[in-house]
């Protein structure tokens, strides 16, 4: 049941980190299994072939996952990946149709035919599934695999999958100091300790880790989506996949930093920068760069632009604080993780931006010196005011809506953490009720709303 905040936030690449941090994930995974069956060595011929189920298939093209599947074969990992090396490795393979790593003999795998696309009815366990298979010289299967990409980068096997949902169900304890798998229980151990969410947290992550080492690791994190950010705001031009959308953050960007010298500003006016900081990011994660899941690709700019929000326009802001903002709201998306879902393919964009929006106000709440009840508080009624949003990208594209529905999910989180701070803690729904509202929300939206693109905006709005 434990999430580590290093879980939570994985440096990677984008555009998307079910659909293409995951899969470059579950390529190695493949490799690795590959390397302990007997015998490959001696076979003079293999081939592998990877078929997209579900989500994967219906808005694979739009979201690269056919590229990152390749990207893996190639040996390449999400988190140490430069993405201009991604074109000529892309080229390479084109060419060879053929790959090579240590402890397994060459295979044919040619970009055009071994990516296979399955439009029919997904696999019954999830929406994002891929199939593996080695196929030898007489074109017999030697081995198939399913792995299931669940969100947020996790890829899980078969009996992964069925573990977590076991331990969903029946909340085991985890082996760390403040075993929480529910706001309730977070609030009770936080009571009982007299500890902040952010100190349980920290206690959780230096069971395998040094406290120092944790610190780092958030430190890397923080500088990973604050350069993000900083791309983001410096960088123009068209996003790629033919849309033709403009890149837009730079542009109010400037506007922002011009007015701000000329004349006094509105006061709805840090609304802009909050939503110049989401869409940088979520700019970049369109155009392939490098980004954090937070908890996912699509809903990765809500996060980096509060905590900049945070740093940028909140007196007596520092480190120590976007330390507390960060393990703060790993605490939260590990919750709402470990009982619903922060896959769009699973239970929409409320899984995903929702998610985001509420771990962000959380974080924000915690930093600005709310208790933990007005942390719980702060989640909730971000996560509350996302619950029903469809994932329903034009064109299969993390673009439309997704960028601009970043910017109103930082928004909305900064509105809930400020609301939360004006009261006590107490309130009516409490973050489990509307946590498990949401998965039961998910259960019962239609696939053509869940990153299929086949409903919604998606077929109402012309692409052209």
């Amino acid at each position: 049941m434990f999430i580590s905040v290093f879980d939570i936030f994985k440096i990677g690449i984008g555009p998307s980190s079910s659909h293409t941090v995951g899969p470059m994930v579950a390529v190695q995974r493949y490799l690795s299994r590959l390397r302990e069956l007997p015998g490959l060595s001696k076979r003079s011929y293999l081939r592998v072939t990877v078929t997209l189920h579900g989500s994967l298939a219906f808005t694979g093209k739009g979201h690269a996952t056919d590229q990152a599947v390749c990207l893996g074969m190639m040996g390449a990992r999400p988190d140490a990946l430069d993405p201009d090396d991604v074109a000529p490795m892309m080229e390479r393979l084109t060419s060879d149709k053929s790959v090579a790593h240590d402890g397994l003999p060459r295979m044919s795998f040619d970009p055009s035919h071994d990516v296979i696309f399955d439009y029919g009815p997904p696999l019954p366990l999830h929406s994002n599934a891929m199939t593996f298979r080695l196929v030898g010289e007489d074109g017999r299967a030697i081995d198939e695999f399913v792995y299931y990409s669940v969100g947020g980068g996790f890829v899980v096997t078969e009996a992964e999958l069925s573990n977590t949902r076991n331990a969903r169900d029946e909340l085991k304890s985890q082996d760390v100091p403040y075993p929480f798998a529910s706001a309730k229980q977070m609030l009770e151990m936080g009571r009982e300790a007299n500890c902040s969410i952010a100190e349980m947290k920290l206690a959780n992550e230096c069971c395998d880790k040094s406290r120092e080492e944790v610190l780092e690791g958030i430190d890397n994190v923080w500088s990973a989506m604050d350069a993000c950010i900083n791309r983001g705001i410096s960088a123009d031009g068209i996003l790629p996949g033919g849309l033709k959308v403009k890149r837009r953050a730079s542009e109010i960007y400037q506007k922002l930093i011009r007015e701000g010298r000329s004349n006094p500003p509105f006061e709805h006016t840090v609304m802009d920068w909050l939503g110049v900081y989401a869409m940088a990011v979520n700019e970049e994660n369109a155009g392939g760069g490098r980004v954090v899941t937070a908890p996912t690709n699509g809903a990765a700019g809500v996060i980096p632009a509060v905590t900049r929000y945070y740093l940028d326009h909140c007196p007596g802001a520092d480190a120590e604080g976007i330390r507390t903002f960060l393990l703060t709201a790993a605490a939260i998306g590990g919750i709402i993780k470990a009982n619903a879902s922060i896959s769009g393919a699973e239970v929409g964009c409320q899984g995903e931006v929702g998610s985001a929006s509420a771990m962000a106000a959380a974080g924000l709440c915690a930093a600005l010196g709310g208790t933990n009840e007005q942390v719980e508080n702060a989640a909730e009624i971000a996560l509350e005011h996302h619950l029903g949003m469809t994932c329903d990208p034009i064109a299969g594209l993390v673009q439309v809506p997704c960028i601009e529905r970043n910017a109103v999910g930082a928004v909305k989180a900064v509105t809930a953490a400020s609301l939360a701070l004006r009261g006590d803690g107490s309130h009516f729904v409490p973050l489990d009720g509307c946590i498990e509202t949401m998965r039961q929300t998910g259960l019962d939206m239609s696939e053509r709303y869940k990153e299929t693109s086949t409903g919604g905006l998606a077929v109402n709005i012309v692409a052209c």
